[in-house]
């Protein structure tokens, strides 16, 4: 179905019944558009209009004697072609800065603030997933002895994030051979994404002589040291906000959500697409994963230096496109300033 295919008054009656259902969230009827719109046509213009936008599989009636509502496809032309996103105001910008900055900067306690800043303001399920770490190209690694048998190792990147976990080793390891693999790593691997790495370490240390076993353990190590967190790096907030939208009354639907926000790893792949780049919004049955076809997302990325995270929304598809849209995408800026030590208050 194209859009252009669309009259303007169907493209007008569409706009006014996405804009009243995401209002009120009861099907909609051709009176209610007809009075409450004052588009100077008749109810029964509205309806005859409406049967036509049923017809395209733009709207639906859940029930045979009830007004319509919009589908998912309806939602993405919406999305698409009629929406008029909100401006926020210099105030509305300014709280947002302050907010993520009120537990500190570091990026955890700014993408932990970030979620719930989201899910305050929109009243939704706000969500932050940690940098992809994988994209970031080494600056340093540092070997720290522990213990006798427990060695720390610290990745940096050239933003400046950092990441450390501790390896196992069998046996102490002389510090002056932990300082001469350090050099070696460092030497050999300095410059490259953490991706790369860990995909070809094996191929650049292996001509390496002396401290074979550490180097061996470097190596074997590999998809703990170069990978990312996973998991640990997301961040949720507003599951209660979500409990109180009607679309969540079945006890099913909340069931298949909790299951998703439960398993970190579905919901990081179901962000991903946002790394790319810019918004991505995602209604409804275009969602790759079952549990999250009754909600839409809305997502954008941000930066620190070469490596991309991604914050959004989850809820309902009947929800606020127009504010959501502004707020997602200047909280996105307003993080990627903050972790770049950027005074963003020029913008407001």
């Amino acid at each position: 179905m194209a859009f252009e295919n669309l009259t303007e008054r169907e493209k007008q009656i569409l706009y006014n019944l996405v804009t009243h259902y995401i209002s009120s969230a009861d099907p909609v009827g051709s009176r209610v558009i007809a009075n409450r719109f004052k588009m100077g046509i008749s109810s029964a213009t509205v309806r005859n209009t409406l049967q036509d936008l049923e017809e395209v599989g733009l709207v639906e009636q859940p029930h045979a004697s009830a007004g319509r509502v919009p589908t998912d496809l309806g939602y993405r032309v919406y999305v698409d072609y009629l929406l008029k996103p909100d401006d926020l105001t210099p105030a509305e910008k300014e709280s947002i800065r302050q907010s993520i900055l009120k537990e500190g900067r570091g990026v955890n306690e700014i993408l932990g603030q970030t979620c719930r800043v989201l899910g305050d303001i929109t009243h939704q399920l706000g969500v932050s997933i940690a940098p992809r770490f994988e994209e970031g190209i080494l600056k340093r690694l540092e070997l720290i002895p522990v213990t006798e048998e427990r060695v720390m190792v610290v990745v940096v990147v050239r933003s400046g994030l950092a990441r450390s976990l501790i390896i196992e080793i069998e046996t102490a390891i002389p510090e002056s051979s932990l300082r001469e693999v350090e050099a070696v790593l460092n030497e050999r691997l300095a410059g490259l994404t953490l991706g790369t790495i860990r995909r070809t370490i094996s191929e650049r240390l292996a001509d390496v002589s002396g401290s074979g076993r550490l180097i061996k353990l470097m190596i074997d190590s590999k998809d703990k040291i170069w990978t990312d967190a996973g998991a640990e790096g997301i961040h949720i907030h507003g599951t209660d906000y979500l409990l109180q939208q009607p679309e969540f009354a079945d006890l099913a639907k909340i069931t298949e959500l909790v299951k998703v926000l439960q398993d970190g790893r579905i919901l990081s792949e179901f962000l991903s697409d946002a790394h790319a780049g810019g918004l991505v919004i995602a209604i409804g049955r275009e969602n790759r994963f079952a549990e999250i076809m009754n909600c839409s997302l809305v997502t954008s990325s941000y930066r620190v230096g070469s490596i991309s995270g991604a914050i959004g929304i989850i809820g309902p598809t009947r929800m606020p496109y127009n504010k959501l849209v502004s707020v997602v995408e200047y909280t996105a800026k307003a993080i990627t300033d903050a972790l770049s030590g950027v005074d963003g208050k020029k913008d407001s």
